[in-house]
């Protein structure tokens, strides 16, 4: 017969990513995104300085990505990723709790009690 472990080990692999690497890859995101917000401004500007063929086009373009790219900017540096459970729900419902101890014996491995039953 197998022996099978009653517990589940841990794996590095598994854990999630440090509040500060999050932060970290958030705020480099924002600003490659303001980057290109900044370019959208220049492009604009060059274009109208330089009477562009086809400013009509261009020009809300432009405008469409001085608008939209902070707005999304925001949104995704404030995204972060979600927590397993919800703060509140700990304290309404009570945690389900394992019967069995870490490191316990299995029902099938636990000794059978023999109770003697006298006629």
């Amino acid at each position: 017969m197998v022996k099978r472990q009653a517990y589940q080990p841990i794996l590095i692999t598994d854990a999630s990513r440090s509040q500060n690497d999050q932060l970290t890859s958030r705020q480099r995101r924002y600003v490659l995104m303001m980057g290109i917000r900044v370019a959208c401004i220049v492009a604009g500007a060059i274009l109208v300085g330089a009477n562009a063929p086809l400013l009509w086009v261009w020009l809300p373009l432009c405008a469409l990505g001085m608008v939209l790219i902070p707005w999304l900017a925001v949104l995704l540096a404030n995204d972060r990723p979600p927590k397993e459970e919800h703060r509140l729900a700990n304290r309404f419902h009570s945690r389900h709790k394992d019967e069995t101890p870490p490191m316990s014996l299995t029902a099938e491995e636990r000794p059978h009690r023999v109770i003697d039953v006298e006629p």
